[in-house]
């Protein structure tokens, strides 16, 4: 399990509190690139063996899973966490699922019905790249919501998250805390990237000029949110490599603790071992 020296645990590090820390700063664990890159090499086999252990459990009747929900402001790299965090780990293992604005269709039902139908299936690390908390964030910046509307979805989320954890499902919520100036040095940087423009939305330039409505609607909902069955954790997320260990470790440490087991085999192995090396059939 990652620790820093003085023994202090990665989820205990990251934990939300009511202060933030600081976008380019490092709570907990490498404080340079270098470092950090090593040592998320490393997280990775860890990691993969992990999920291993979680997927086999998963098909011998096991019934548990994880669901890795990614929240930040655009740019904060949520899309880069999954390719280069899940992207060490088995895909066969891996449920993804990105949230946009809600179809027609889904607006029909209501706002959890569309994240009930993408939960992960047992031994499966399911992730949410933009969540239900998009229902609350967005119509709170665009006063969709009134004051009440808001407090019921809520109580309406903590509520199916506690469900979703007695179920066996372990919630890992993270919130990407990146800055207002490296959010601009990336926005400009897709601009100038004929490659990345693709990425870039003018949307992203409005939604910018709401940056301190956003920035208080986090701080609300990581107040409200974070519970003992589905804490919050912050990961300061200008830097990159950082961010990428950050979540690995994350993983990694509920993982443990949750300690799945491969499934006992249900014949003799020894038997079949030595009907294999005995069958004279040429290899």
């Amino acid at each position: 399990m990652a620790k820093k020296d003085n023994g202090t645990r990665i989820r205990d590090a990251l934990r939300a509190t009511a202060e933030l820390p600081d976008p380019g700063s490092s709570p907990v664990g490498p404080d340079k690139k270098g470092k950090g890159e090593k040592k998320l090499a490393t997280a990775g086999e860890r990691l993969d063996a992990l999920q291993e252990a979680l997927y086999a459990e998963g098909t011998s009747g096991g019934g548990r899973s994880v669901l890795l929900v990614l929240q930040g402001m655009d740019t904060s790299g949520k899309g880069g966490t999954v390719r280069h965090v899940l992207g060490l780990v088995n895909p066969m293992g891996v449920r993804y699922k990105g949230f946009k604005v809600p179809t027609p269709a889904e607006r029909r039902h209501d706002f959890l019905w569309r994240i009930r139908k993408e939960l992960p299936a047992s031994g499966h690390i399911g992730v949410f790249d933009r969540s239900h908390y998009e229902d609350v964030l967005v119509p709170r910046v665009a006063g969709l919501l009134t004051a009440a509307e808001r407090r019921s979805r809520i109580s309406q989320i903590n509520a199916f998250e506690e469900e979703v954890a007695a179920a066996g499902t372990t919630i890992v919520k993270v919130f990407l805390h990146i800055s207002p100036e490296e959010q601009l040095r990336r926005l400009v940087s897709r601009l100038e990237r004929p490659e990345k423009i693709w990425k870039f939305a003018p949307s992203d330039v409005e939604a910018r000029g709401h940056w301190d409505a956003y920035a208080q609607a986090y701080a609300d909902l990581l107040a409200r949110t974070s519970t003992e069955h589905a804490p919050w954790y912050v990961v300061p997320a200008d830097r990159k490599w950082y961010r990428n260990w950050a979540v690995a470790e994350l993983l990694i440490e509920t993982m443990t603790e949750m300690a799945p087991r491969f499934p006992e085999p249900d014949f003799d192995v020894a038997e079949q071992l030595a009907m294999l090396k005995g069958d004279g059939v040429a290899a």
